[in-house]
């Protein structure tokens, strides 16, 4: 019998952890992970010095909801693949919600500007460091959410990885937007899902290693 084989057939018949240790192993590894995020960024980046005049635009907030509500649909995902046996189900498309919405805001914006304009407002004046930073600030979440996988019993070892890269991705982003100064939506519907995309590559190759049984 194949090792994976067996592993699904162990899966069929295993208990599903309880559902009050499953919110406590994530609960404290979203906690750590925007903890660790926020320090890196207080550290490395720095929040923007006219916070206060940027928090009063709606831009800001669009800016900070679209990876905050990324974040919170890839966390049924996650907690669905922590699961032995457990079928994703419609929590495997919850993400494309988000990144839909925004694609056609950004898409509206760029028909309607002059055609010169266009480039800048998709690349404005930082995409390379956008997607720098939003990497390094992902790696505390995804360590922390790889442990928080580590405690359940995951029997896609790569999707279970790419998953939680996705939720660290996007509670990194929702960090950056803190910090980053570029309000056009071309340009963080653009750069922040690219900038996402990394540590969701990261948690695919990782996965297979660290939570595979």
């Amino acid at each position: 019998m194949k090792t994976d084989d067996l592993i699904a057939m162990l899966a069929s018949h295993a208990a599903p952890p309880a559902p009050r240790q499953t919110a406590r192993r994530f609960g404290l590894a979203l906690l750590f992970g925007a903890a660790g995020a926020l320090m890196l960024l207080a550290a490395v980046l720095g929040i923007r010095n006219d916070f206060a005049a940027m928090a009063a635009t709606p831009a800001f907030w669009g800016k900070l909801a679209f990876p905050a509500a990324l974040a919170l649909s890839a966390l049924p995902l996650v907690l669905r693949l922590g699961h032995p046996g457990m079928k994703t189900g419609k929590s495997g498309w919850l993400p494309a919600l988000p990144l839909a919405l925004v694609w056609l805001a950004a898409l509206a914006i760029l028909m309607d500007a002059p055609q010169a304009a266009r480039a800048e407002l998709v690349l404005g004046h930082s995409w390379a460091g956008c997607l720098v930073n939003i990497a390094l600030l992902s790696v505390p979440t995804l360590a922390a959410t790889i442990w928080a996988m580590q405690g359940l019993a995951p029997t896609r070892p790569r999707l279970a990885g790419a998953a939680s890269g996705l939720l660290a991705g996007a509670l990194a982003a929702t960090v950056y937007a803190l910090s980053c100064r570029e309000m056009a939506v071309p340009f963080w519907a653009s750069w922040y899902p690219l900038g996402i995309l990394l540590p969701v590559v990261a948690g695919a190759l990782i996965g297979p290693r660290f939570l595979r049984w």
